[in-house]
């Protein structure tokens, strides 16, 4: 009896301390959050040498964690950019092309796109649902959603976001200036009243004809967007200068056709300030679990509507008023991370989905306003291109628990988050890690830095190229040479012949040395011939 009774008691101790060890493992899983800026340039950050804008809170993180000065979006726009950062696999592997108006054959989703990403494919939600996360995203989605041609907008939106892992989301479905203008919380339209359906066309107008933009009887004045301007049905407050022609919502004309869902159109002053409030609410409803937030900004992008907290405040006009206002986003999670206590083993990575852009399509003054502000820094040209400032981004990581302030120099590529996120969680199948991921914890952790071998990237028109060990290769191409739809103009990248730059003595891309380096230009070449395998 004796005997028996102290077994019992064994067991319960051991159970007991086995729960513990459990309970204590769990606990120490860090929480992740990537926050994805738009349009955000290498140059555009006060950590990153900018004296134009000032950016506290990017620089906190700056100041507590790593900052890296060699890392890479895979593509020079946001489509494919965010398809690889959460699948590990590169876009331009997929055949799929969009038109963008007059633009053809662009990896550009449309706001009625389907569901970019296959259900059955590896993503970071996914691989972190096996360690026990919970998964939510909050902000610009621009993947997709439901079959092609889009969702049912008026009932349940299948081929979401929960669809590839996600247990929360709350969404914008593509871009600002993009319709439908709706929140999509999980599966629904945010505020729709169903006696008044939205419909939605990319490819002919429909609806109320005052609210399509008519160049014939809108002035063609530059008007900037302000909050207090009235909001009168078809009234255009912010002119485009490229585009942006089709469907007028809050006085500003927008890409593509929109009707009716009046009670559920977002207030584009407030898109900012409604994200942060719903990562908040992500982050308090699950403080007691690991979590993944994968936040994603839809400032620095166009139309740039600041709110009247930060219109106006910048030294070099709006552009600078959308920075201010996308560091104060940052300051409230870190604040709420804060003061749940979570920020010891909290991992906060902040990055951009592609380089900057000035005039991305409206007559809004960050052309007139942004002076000598360069938002690529000393790298040539910004989003869409295949030069350095395409792909070039900011990347910084912060994780009190295990990195010490620093910068590295190591080369990283977004496409590698999945596979190091799931290294650092301690998830060792490989079979996880997405066909193009490699883990590098060491080196996103300060521990070593020697990065990447080498990265590939593509342009808007799925241009490729390859830089390795300060070498840069650009592949032929025959698409346009130029985008006139931005301003300035960019350079593509696009020319018929090979293109070889030195970047460690021409950081500007200004001399095409593949003549002279035949056999560096070789070495490159099959680089990017093996993985196009």
């Amino acid at each position: 009896m004796k005997i028996r009774f102290i077994v019992i008691v064994s067991m319960i101790v051991c159970g007991g301390l086995m729960l513990s060890s459990c309970k204590s493992g769990h606990a120490q899983m860090p929480n992740i959050v990537v926050i994805c800026v738009d349009d955000l340039g290498y140059g555009d950050l006060s950590c990153y040498g900018d004296a134009d804008v000032a950016t506290p809170n990017v620089d906190r993180l700056a100041n507590e964690g790593l900052l890296f000065t060699d890392a890479y979006a895979t593509a020079s726009i946001c489509t494919p950019s965010r398809y690889s950062l959460l699948t590990g696999r590169y876009h331009w592997r997929s055949t799929t092309t969009w038109s963008v108006g007059k633009i053809k054959d662009v990896s550009i989703a449309p706001g009625d796109a389907g569901l970019t990403i296959d259900t059955s494919m590896i993503t970071i939600p996914k691989v972190l649902k096996k360690k026990g996360y919970v998964s939510g995203v909050v902000g610009k989605w621009h993947l997709g959603l439901g079959p092609a041609g889009g969702p049912d907008w008026n009932g349940e939106v299948d081929l979401s976001p929960l669809d590839i892992g996600f247990d929360y989301s709350f969404i914008m479905p593509a871009t600002a200036d993009r319709v439908p203008c709706v929140f999509v919380e999980n599966r629904h339209v945010v505020g729709l009243n169903p006696a008044d359906p939205i419909r939605v066309s990319y490819e002919k107008p429909i609806g109320d004809t005052s609210q399509i933009y008519n160049p014939d009887v809108t002035p063609d004045v530059i008007v900037t967007y302000t909050p207090e301007n009235e909001r009168k049905k078809g009234e255009v407050l912010m002119q485009p200068s490229f585009g942006h022609d089709q469907t007028i919502i809050n006085g500003i004309p927008r890409i593509g056709y929109m009707t009716g869902g009046q009670s559920a159109l977002w207030k584009d002053d407030e898109v900012a300030s409604t994200f942060a409030g719903k990562a908040i609410d992500f982050i308090d409803k699950n403080s007691k679990k690991p979590f993944f937030l994968y936040f994603a900004t839809h400032d620095l992008h166009v139309p740039r509507v600041p709110n009247k907290a930060f219109a106006g405040k910048s030294k070099i006009g709006i552009y600078g008023d959308v920075i201010m206002q996308m560091d104060w986003t940052v300051g409230q999670i870190l604040k709420r991370l804060d003061e749940l206590k979570l920020t010891e083993n909290t991992i906060v990575i902040l990055t951009s989905d592609n380089g900057p852009v000035i005039d991305d399509g409206y007559n809004d003054g960050a052309y007139e306003g942004i002076k000598a502000h360069r938002p690529s820094g000393e790298y040539r040209e910004g989003k869409y291109s295949a030069y350095e400032g395409g792909t070039r981004i900011p990347f910084i990581i912060r994780w009190p628990k295990e990195i010490k302030h620093g910068k590295s120099g190591a080369m990283f590529s977004q496409v590698d988050l999945l596979a190091t996120l799931s290294d650092i969680v301690g998830n060792k199948n490989t079979d996880n890690y997405g066909i193009d991921s490699r883990a590098f914890k060491e080196v996103l952790t300060g521990k070593k830095d020697k990065g990447r071998d080498y990265v590939v990237v593509q342009n808007m028109n799925k241009t490729l190229s390859v830089i390795k060990g300060g070498w840069k290769y650009i592949e032929p191409s025959d698409k346009p040479r130029l985008n006139q739809y931005t301003r300035p103009v960019t350079d593509l990248g696009n020319m018929e012949i090979p293109q070889l730059f030195n970047l460690t003595n021409d950081p500007d891309e200004e001399h095409n040395v593949a003549k002279e380096y035949p056999d560096k230009l070789k070495q490159m070449e099959l680089i990017l011939a093996d993985e196009k395998k």
